[in-house]
């Protein structure tokens, strides 16, 4: 397996990039939505790989960071979902997005994916929802401002959108609501 390339980007193109390393140009499928397209040809990238063996093809999917290689490692333990449609959902949503539309159960976001359609988004959500929440929850150490359990449970989702404890904590502050829902809702505004 390969785990991860550094080297010199010595092309980028739409869906693709090669990278040079130790003499060898990887040419290496990526997100349409990837950092790497900031980068300048010539420039030292270091991209995160998966590595696809088929009978009749070897193919390079990489990332800009391993947050991304992780939700696409997920994405294609889904019932249907292949590499090329789990690029294709990674190049329509980010890292982030992807968490949240799956977290809040938004397959109408997932949907908008090239190739993707309404019962495959469903698909992703049902089966990877539970992952999403025990992989990317942290467990609540602190008070946030009041410690109530609506409260508490608003800051672990925000947590699980990528928020860093402190933005989950200042979005959370002073805010009063009656469910978590609303905490959240009123977070994200915050957040905004």
């Amino acid at each position: 397996m390969i785990s991860y390339i550094t080297g010199k980007l010595a092309s980028k193109d739409i869906g693709t990039a090669v990278v040079e390393a130790g003499g060898i140009g990887y040419e290496i499928s990526i997100p349409t939505n990837s950092s790497l397209y900031l980068s300048h040809e010539g420039e030292e990238v270091t991209v995160y790989t998966y590595l696809a063996v088929r009978e009749d093809d070897m193919s390079l999917y990489g990332f800009s960071d391993r947050e991304s290689l992780d939700l696409f490692k997920l994405l294609i333990t889904v019932n249907g979902i292949g590499a090329k449609a789990a690029m294709s959902i990674l190049s329509a949503l980010n890292a982030n997005q992807l968490k949240q539309a799956i977290t809040f159960e938004d397959a109408s976001a997932i949907a908008q994916a090239q190739g993707g359609g309404k019962k495959t988004a469903l698909r992703v959500v049902l089966e990877l929802k539970d992952k999403i929440e025990k992989i990317y929850t942290a467990p609540v150490k602190e008070t946030v401002v009041d410690d109530t359990d609506e409260k508490k449970e608003a800051l672990d989702a925000l947590l699980t959108l990528g928020y860093s404890r402190q933005e989950a904590v200042n979005a959370l502050a002073g805010i009063e609501a009656d469910d978590t829902e609303a905490y959240i809702k009123l977070a994200l505004k915050n957040l905004f």
